[in-house]
């Protein structure tokens, strides 16, 4: 088995998430501790009853889902030694849980990191108004020549921001190079347009506001060497050096998720069997879709966690 071990990020979230893990073991339910401690605020109430309104809000949205994935990997770590482990990859904030399952990112730096990383998101996207929506069933090349027609006619903002699945990609900017940029891909055949509720355009350069702010919060965190190569988002490669750690947490607020060459890349370097670590089972879906022939698992409560031990 050569495993590479996935994070989810922002859209996993929902109420109730992590409450079983930590009620079945105390190691989880220690890092949620240590989350409240560190914010100054109950995350582990708000992951676990809610409110919907306030989890979904991205500056407490992203240390959720962070403490959650993490929550469920220390659960993991204590039952089973990863020693088949080849990579770790997080989509967007997952990233970030990705080096710290790595042993490259310190638990309370990275939790410092997501929630000023989701503050300043947050805020840039009130300087800067603007949207995501999700495109099923189109070729990326229409949907990459759509968006050029459209800020080349508008002079707005308009890009692929995810490249998920061969068949699922996010298209974000401006509302209204948005809106023409889905009307076009209607009628270009896409099966599924997708407006999503998120608080920002966010992997666009409608997100520049937010990028000195992240540059000095990265400059006072220490990187290690990760125990494992990360795959980075931005250009879909390993990652092995803390200042190349550094420049891909900074670069990632403004470009684009490969999400579907990080996959391949990993499947082609001998990658048989994806753990998705995290609420839902997002990663493993798209995994799916983009890999035949590998073993997928999610593991987001004890019951899977047990099975997935077992099955060693």
């Amino acid at each position: 088995m050569k495993v590479a071990v996935l994070f989810p990020g922002q859209g996993s979230q929902y109420v109730g998430m992590g409450k079983e893990i930590c009620e079945a073991y105390p190691e989880a339910a220690a890092i949620f501790n240590r989350a409240d401690e560190i914010l100054g605020f109950p995350l582990s109430k708000l992951c676990f009853e809610g409110p919907e309104g306030e989890l979904t809000d991205t500056v407490n949205t992203q240390p959720a889902v962070f403490t959650t994935s993490l929550a469920l990997w220390e659960a993991l770590q204590n039952r089973w030694s990863g020693d088949e482990v080849s990579f770790v990859a997080g989509h967007s904030l997952g990233e970030y849980t990705a080096l710290v399952a790595s042993g490259a990112l310190s638990f309370e730096d990275g939790l410092r990191l997501v929630r000023e990383r989701g503050r300043l998101m947050k805020e840039a996207g009130l300087q800067n108004p603007g949207g995501m929506v999700a495109v099923i069933g189109l070729d990326p090349k229409v949907l990459e020549e759509i968006c050029q027609l459209v800020a080349e006619r508008t002079g707005k903002c308009i890009r692929i921001a995810n490249y998920n699945s061969p068949q699922q990609f996010v298209i974000a900017g401006h509302k209204e190079a948005l809106e023409e940029a889905a009307t076009l891909a209607k009628e270009k055949g896409a099966r599924r347009v997708i407006p999503l509720a998120v608080a920002g355009a966010f992997h666009t350069e409608l997100m520049n506001s937010a990028r000195e702010g992240m540059r000095k919060a990265l400059s006072s965190v220490r990187f290690r060497p990760p125990k494992v190569p990360l795959i980075a988002n931005t250009t879909a490669k390993p990652v092995t050096e803390p200042e190349e750690i550094r420049d891909e947490l900074l670069r990632q607020l403004e470009s684009p998720v490969l999400w579907v060459d990080s996959v391949n890349l990993m499947a082609r370097e001998g990658v048989d069997t994806f753990i998705e670590v995290g609420p839902k089972k997002v990663l493993t879906g798209l995994v799916k879709r983009t890999c035949r022939g590998v073993k997928l698992v999610g593991i987001e409560n004890p019951r899977e966690l047990e099975e997935f031990v077992n099955s060693l």
